[in-house]
């Protein structure tokens, strides 16, 4: 039987979510449980409560951002023009993995499932692309995760954090996978 929480467990369980996306936008994956409870003022018994590992905390905060980028990203795929839809999305999509930190750091690790699918999502869509003809032929699912998820990656170690650079990346990204 599923029993309603408390008010409070309920204000407390937000709390701690929004602590959490706050902490993980601005640092990325390292912040602590207990930072993650400091924040937002309760105990660490009460994190480890609805989330007994940090791991089960960090898909719950980056699923919100994951579920927003499958929507653009299936968005996308559905486009008429492949071409215009990948070279308007992967900008985009850089610009807002360098806002948040932590999904960044998510989305170029992949060990949790829906920045797995994500990717698969995103070399379907320089898939539709390379069918249009504006990705070169011989471009494969495994080159778009190593250059995609490398510049996530080296941007992330590099403590770049202007949006303006990440898709300047971007660009490069799209004549890398130019015929």
């Amino acid at each position: 039987m599923n029993v309603p929480r408390r008010a409070d467990a309920l204000r407390n369980h937000e709390r701690v979510v929004a602590a959490a996306r706050e902490l993980f936008a601005e640092r990325g994956l390292d912040v602590t449980v207990p930072e993650v409870a400091a924040r937002a003022g309760v105990g660490r018994a009460t994190v480890y409560r609805s989330y007994p590992s940090k791991d089960e905390l960090v898909l719950a905060v980056a699923q919100e951002g994951f579920d927003s980028l499958r929507a653009r990203t299936l968005a996308a795929l559905a486009a008429d023009d492949a071409d215009r839809a990948l070279r308007d999305y992967l900008p985009d999509l850089l610009g807002h993995l360098a806002r948040d930190r932590g999904l960044a750091t998510v989305f170029f690790e992949g060990r949790l499932l829906p920045a797995a699918e994500l990717v698969d999502l995103i070399a379907r869509l320089f898939d539709a692309a390379k069918a249009a003809g504006s990705v070169r032929p011989d471009a494969g699912a495994l080159d778009v995760r190593v250059v995609l998820c490398g510049v996530a990656r080296q941007l992330i170690l590099l403590d770049e954090r202007d949006p303006a650079v990440w898709r300047r990346y971007a660009g490069l990204i799209l004549a890398a996978f130019r015929p």
